[in-house]
């Protein structure tokens, strides 16, 4: 038996060009259609896996690079650098927003800003033979007023 990659290799580079993402358990089903309907986002949604409903957030943490998908999540938890360290992210968007039209709408801006502007990198095969992961080694909090971000800082 391999690596979970290994396992899942050819499922990786079914979507080559779109956007990968794991979310986790906080996202609501309706942003999770939103994510793979309107954005064409591929979506590894853990409410869809038995085995990983209740898994903790370190677990979803490290599925999410070892699988080099972009955790987005609704848990500012995450943002524990001690708990969840940069160097060990595959890219994690925490998002808060007051309601789900404007959660789908900071999406939009995550997904041109970043994801899409990102996707000619993800499209091949990375070195060393994994995807690259746009945001891998960050940490983002999205919300309405990003990127409107006093300092630029939107990224930590």
């Amino acid at each position: 038996m391999g690596t979970l990659y290994s396992e899942l290799g050819a499922a990786l580079n079914r979507s080559p060009g779109r956007p990968r993402i794991y979310a986790d358990a906080n996202v609501p089903a309706g942003l999770v259609t939103f994510m793979r309907q309107e954005l064409g986002w591929d979506v590894y949604y853990v409410m869809e896996q038995d085995d990983l409903r209740r898994a903790a957030d370190i677990e979803h943490y490290r599925l999410a690079r070892q699988m080099h998908r972009t955790l987005v999540t609704l848990d500012r938890d995450y943002f524990d650098d001690r708990r969840f360290p940069l160097r060990e992210s595959g890219g994690v968007v925490v998002l808060s927003a007051p309601d789900q039209r404007q959660l789908a709408r900071v999406l939009r801006r995550v997904d041109a800003l970043l994801l899409r502007a990102e996707s000619a990198d993800a499209d091949g095969p990375a070195p060393g033979g994994s995807r690259a992961v746009p945001l891998a080694g960050q940490k983002l909090h999205a919300h309405p007023d990003w990127p409107r971000v006093e300092g630029g800082a939107a990224c930590r």
